[in-house]
């Protein structure tokens, strides 16, 4: 069953830190500051990346752990290559979120390792704009809707 592992905002930038529950509105999740312009909008509402995609870019060496690249979720057993835009995930605490594009590689990253923007192309996991509102904690489970 997939869930969420981490939940992780940020005064600004990365790493986003763990925290164990957070409120989310059509902006995103309250207290996850947004420092660039470009995450201003509600089609970028929330980011989310699965705990695998990490666990395997730590075994390549990197200094990776939930939050550290910028998301605002971090899933277990849900596979983020077999999700597609539109799709709608629901957690069990009530908020639904809609995938609105995938992630790219955050200009930030060099610090975590010099090639890291590279290796993470089409591994970002995804960026969704939010539906409900609501309350999210870790452990929530998750179940998706497809497009």
């Amino acid at each position: 069953m997939s869930k969420v592992i981490s939940v992780n905002i940020s005064d600004g930038g990365i790493p986003k830190l763990p925290t164990q529950h957070v409120e989310v509105e059509s902006m995103g999740l309250v207290g996850d500051g947004r420092s660039h312009e470009k995450h201003w909008h509600v089609d970028r509402a929330v980011s989310l990346m699965d705990i695998e995609t990490i666990e395997v870019l730590k075994k390549d060496g990197y200094p990776l752990e939930p939050g550290a690249i910028g998301e605002n979720v971090t899933t277990e057993a849900l596979d983020m290559t077999s999700l597609h835009v539109g799709d709608t995930l629901t957690f069990s605490g009530g908020v639904v979120i809609e995938l609105t594009e995938l992630r790219k590689p955050c200009y930030v990253l060099d610090p975590l390792g010099v090639s890291l923007k590279k290796d993470i192309v089409g591994r970002c996991g995804y960026l969704a704009k939010v539906i409900t509102a609501g309350t999210l904690e870790v452990g929530e489970t998750i179940s998706v809707s497809s497009a």
